[in-house]
């Protein structure tokens, strides 16, 4: 895959550095180097430390990706809600895994993108997971179709510039229309899976912000707003102010009617395609379980 940018700047600077403003990694660059990519300033081959000014043109070809021959192909169906050259965000339904594992080898969303991206007959049959989700939560997955758009997004996942949305139903009422919790988590000793709140000294800060959306019968739908990434975030937080996720019996929560797993879904995702140089925003339709729960604890 090839990029082609005109460069304008205010004064001379490394392709190093024009690169770096683009969104390519240090890793990526490594790889362009060493493993069958190039770069060209004015259609001559350059190496990074050369200087650029405006009005030059620089070309970026990206060397091909090698797929990793353990991650099997699985023909199982996805739910696309967006696609491009660039990126493909897919809803994935609760009880799947997003990437594979021991416990969960050849059919995990990773699989079923791979068996996917084999069927379109892509060129490059590589998975770049962006973001993940629980095996029981249902929702967005963003994935990137080479490692440059991968690059581009993990930058934007540092400076939590990707916006992710999340409906919730937690047990009991919450009266405060809108809150952000701020408290620290960190692994709970003696678990690999389990995560709680803890002092600021040993967790990692951790934010979450939510909109009351609608009281039920007992129980609270949410709207949910990540600003940092921890693991069981919303999880955590929810079961430590004593209101934990209907159905997360991980963290407290008891399994009620429809929702036999925790009422957590992904329902929108947001972030910017500097390839399309425009913001993206997918939204995904509830699933059955959290719908059918919702009309029957509706009062």
């Amino acid at each position: 895959m090839k990029f082609n940018w005109q460069v304008n700047v205010e004064s001379p600077e490394k392709i190093r550095t024009f690169l770096y403003q683009k969104g390519i990694s240090r890793t990526l660059l490594k790889g362009i180097k060493f493993h069958g990519g190039s770069i060209e300033l004015n259609h001559q081959p350059a190496r990074v430390i050369e200087t650029v000014v405006t009005g030059d043109v620089i070309t970026l070809l990206l060397p091909p990706e090698v797929e990793n021959d353990h991650v099997a192909v699985s023909n199982e169906p996805i739910e696309i809600c967006y696609e491009d050259a660039h990126f493909l965000v897919v809803n994935k339904p609760a009880y799947l895994a997003t990437v594979p594992s021991h416990l969960y080898s050849n059919d995990t969303l990773v699989n079923r993108v791979k068996g996917y991206y084999k069927r379109q007959n892509y060129e490059s049959l590589v998975t770049h997971v962006v973001t993940r989700l629980d095996r029981e939560t249902s929702g967005l997955v963003i994935f990137a179709k080479h490692h440059f758009a991968h690059s581009v997004l993990d930058k934007q996942l540092k400076r939590h510039a990707i916006k992710k949305i999340y409906l919730a139903v937690v047990e009991g009422h919450i009266n405060q229309k809108h809150g952000l919790i701020d408290l620290p988590i960190a692994r709970e000793e003696g678990s690999f899976i389990r995560r709680q709140v803890t002092s600021g000294e040993i967790g990692r800060r951790s934010l979450t912000e939510y909109w009351v959306v609608k009281s039920l019968k007992e129980a609270t739908l949410l709207r949910v707003r990540l600003h940092t990434g921890r693991t069981h975030q919303i999880r955590v937080h929810f079961s430590a102010l004593k209101h934990p996720l209907v159905g997360d019996v991980l963290y407290g929560g008891s399994c009620s009617g429809y929702m036999q797993r925790q009422a957590l879904h992904c329902a929108s995702i947001s972030f910017f395609n500097p390839f399309l140089n425009q913001q993206i925003t997918v939204w995904a339709p509830l699933p059955k379980d959290l719908a059918a729960y919702l009309k029957q604890e509706s009062r």
